[in-house]
């Protein structure tokens, strides 16, 4: 519920105590639900959305190298 409530998709953020502003940026949700606003409701170019994507990427990289394990030699399934 909180990733939710801090992603500006139910309230806005302008609208949060200043503390929970900054800790919003933490959560790529927030990106996501601008992204999404913006494509359907501005209808602007994609060069807009590019910030907004570049930090989905970076999340995205992030928490697939913090998930991912480690390949050893026993754990392969081609031999």
């Amino acid at each position: 519920m909180p990733v939710n409530t801090l992603s500006g998709a139910v309230t806005p953020i302008e609208s949060m105590l200043v503390f929970f502003q900054y800790l919003s940026w933490l959560n790529p949700l927030r990106d996501y639900v601008t992204i999404s606003r913006t494509l359907l409701l501005k209808r602007v170019d994609l060069e807009v959305l590019l910030p907004n994507t570049f930090v989905l990427l970076i999340f995205t990289v992030i928490f697939l190298g913090v998930s991912k394990p480690p390949i050893s030699p026993s754990t392969r399934l081609v031999k």
